[in-house]
């Protein structure tokens, strides 16, 4: 099976970008499971039942987050209601709404998606390697698992890769929106790129008005950021994965 992985989609630029683009690539690539990382995909940061719907409608399977999962309270139902949009598993369950990962039924095999944050430079959640050993026990019937690691520190995202190697199908980071050169199938037969990029304005500080990016760094003053406009990009990656195995057998970075 073929697994399309989408760094994060950077607000209603990014969301109209990707409905032009998914569907024709889904179609000619034969793509058989789309996981959309959506969490900055509303306009002003965060991610709400209207962006996350033009996320599904354009195409996405389960949508993934971050960091700003809970940016915007009108989300907090939409987790509890649509299994198919999930939050970082490392999160506390007893306080959090939505869940950290979903298995989905594709027929001839089960797709496991799990959601984590890194701990280096962002909140302070539950361990994200105990945390994911944790749910490898709890869905050790399911052979396929792919993990978006959403995390700040490349160290961290390649010490989890090499921790669940041969243990998870395929491991995609985001956060940073700017792609690694880095994929790889990792001796275990475990996918992995240390992060996918992002969806959203080329001319931009990581989808932000560059010149608002540069006033912040340079006044040190608060400033409003706004999302960019204009020419867009889709970063990507196809992990081609061996459904008897769960094994990734190929992996291919695309920006588009």
């Amino acid at each position: 099976m073929k697994v399309l992985c989408i760094g994060d989609v950077v607000g209603s630029c990014g969301c109209d970008y990707l409905r032009k683009k998914l569907p024709f690539f889904k179609r000619e690539n034969k793509i058989d499971f789309v996981i959309v990382n959506g969490e900055n995909s509303a306009e002003g940061n965060g991610i709400t039942p209207n962006s996350a719907g033009q996320l599904f409608d354009s195409g996405a399977d389960v949508i993934t987050s971050g960091n700003h999962a809970f940016r915007r309270r009108e989300i907090y139902s939409y987790y509890d209601e649509h299994n198919d949009l999930i939050r970082p598993a490392n999160y506390p369950d007893e306080t959090t709404p939505g869940k950290g990962y979903v298995i989905i039924d594709m027929l001839r095999y089960r797709v496991c998606v799990i959601n984590l944050m890194g701990t280096i430079f962002l909140e302070s959640l539950n361990c994200p390697f105990r945390t994911i050993d944790k749910i490898l026990k709890e869905t050790k019937d399911c052979k396929i698992k792919i993990l978006d690691f959403h995390a700040e520190a490349t160290s961290e995202k390649k010490a989890m890769g090499f921790y669940l190697d041969g243990r998870i199908s395929a491991m995609f980071g985001t956060h940073t929106h700017v792609p690694t050169a880095d994929e790889t199938i990792l001796s275990g037969g475990t996918g992995y790129i240390t992060d996918v990029g992002m969806t959203g304005a080329v001319d931009s500080v990581i989808g932000v008005k560059k010149d608002l990016i540069i006033a912040a760094l340079k006044d040190k003053m608060p400033v409003k950021f706004e999302f960019a406009e204009g020419k867009c990009r889709m970063d990507c990656i196809v992990f081609e994965i061996n459904e008897k195995t769960g094994q990734t057998v190929s992996v291919k970075r695309l920006s588009l």
